[in-house]
């Protein structure tokens, strides 16, 4: 028997309630995101910048479709989304990436921080018991019932993307390289065939990707082709990890130059790039590389465009705890920032040679000396008691993002 319709005060109640969460505070989607992607089992969609960012927009879709819904037509069952091109993204990322259902514990993970919230929503728009309790039954239900319906749904998605690339070749390869990361015991010839790619000699891996979900997807492609013409063109492999990600390895290094002048052309494409290492540990080795400088891009939110292991092992490292890296940055930088930082960090990466790192920002070595002389008027102690802390503290607040 269906559920007695809520009274006409609780629907004014909760169509009151559900404009509240059609305009969520920033906190409340935080808190939503970082439920979703906390937890072990979720630990390989929180680690990756594409997976988690589309899992962050199917939050934020749920949570408007249903407020919107209970604005209409208070308490009544709202439908899981149709399969639109989001659902169906994530859940064939989710399919490549080998994970399975599991994944959607995101969404019970989510309801919980939802009935939280929404609970604390209710407890605010009325003081009559009798009111409040009908209120949160009928609006927890419909919670349970719309969180039920889309776990269902993205099952459904899942099922359907794992049909269609069982017997795919590129099924075939990404299984392929999956063993080989993870250290499997497969023959190198085995894998090679699979693959049409030699796994003896040097390897540079790149993942290449887009936070844009509205974004021309062929730029990654094209991204990869400029990968392989940066590096001149030898015996390149291309994985497509996710519609959004792509995993890339050369027989030679790119020119990080030439990298940087091409991306101007491609404005949603990102790329890591690994260590250069040989056989099939160094694949393994310079792919995970690639993955950390990703990683590292993601936690840091930052804006560059392309990063390599080399330039960022150190930064990746001191910010595991971003909080205590940024206090590390305010502490050692105090006032300094500008065109005084711009100097220190080209007088640093120049071994402290002025007339090197005048010309690295094509200025006089004048003008760098008098930037030099006012960054140790601005930094808590003189530079040359921490010249270490101070770069390290310049390259974390680059690669967040900030000036210099």
């Amino acid at each position: 028997m269906p559920p007695t319709p809520p009274s006409p005060r609780v629907r004014r109640l909760i169509r009151q309630g559900a404009e509240t969460a059609l305009n969520p505070r920033p906190e409340w989607l935080a808190e939503l995101d970082a439920a979703t992607l906390a937890g072990e089992t979720r630990r390989p969609i929180a680690d990756d910048p594409v997976l988690s960012a589309g899992l962050r927009r199917v939050n934020r879709a749920n949570l408007l479709r249903w407020a919107a819904a209970n604005v209409a037509d208070p308490g009544a069952p709202v439908p899981a989304a149709p399969d639109g091109e989001e659902q169906r993204l994530i859940a064939r990322d989710i399919v490549r990436r080998g994970l399975d259902e599991s994944a959607l514990d995101s969404y019970r993970a989510g309801e919980s921080v939802a009935v939280r919230l929404w609970t604390r929503i209710a407890c605010s728009l009325t003081t009559d018991p009798e009111e409040l309790r009908e209120l949160l039954e009928v609006s927890l239900r419909s919670v349970s019932e719309f969180v039920d319906a889309s776990v269902a749904a993205m099952s459904a998605l899942l099922r359907a993307e794992r049909a269609a690339l069982t017997g795919s070749s590129h099924a075939e390869r990404l299984h392929a390289v999956a063993l080989l990361l993870d250290g499997a015991p497969i023959a190198q010839r085995v894998a090679e065939a699979r693959l049409g790619h030699p796994l003896g000699g040097e390897h540079t891996a790149a993942v290449l990707w887009t936070d844009d979900p509205d974004a021309d997807l062929g730029q990654l492609d094209r991204a990869a082709d400029l990968l392989a013409a940066a590096a001149g063109r030898p015996r390149t492999l291309v994985v497509m990890a996710s519609a959004a990600t792509r995993w890339v390895w050369t027989a030679a290094r790119p020119d990080p130059d030439l990298l940087r002048a091409g991306l101007d052309r491609l404005p949603a494409a990102r790329i890591a790039l690994g260590s250069t290492a040989s056989g099939v540990n160094g694949f393994r080795r310079s792919h995970l590389d690639a993955l950390t400088a990703q990683r590292m891009l993601a936690r840091l939110g930052s804006v560059q465009r392309l990063a390599s292991h080399d330039e960022v092992e150190l930064v990746a490292l001191l910010t595991q705890d971003l909080e205590q890296a940024d206090r590390f940055v305010s502490r050692t930088l105090g006032a300094l920032d500008g065109a005084p930082a711009e100097a220190v960090r080209a007088y640093l990466a120049e071994q402290c040679n002025a007339a090197r790192a005048a010309a690295r920002l094509f200025t006089h070595r004048n003008t760098l000396l008098r930037r030099l002389a006012r960054a140790d008027e601005l930094l808590p102690r003189p530079l040359a008691e921490r010249p270490w802390e101070v770069a390290a503290a310049l390259e974390i607040r680059h690669w967040r993002g900030q000036q210099p």
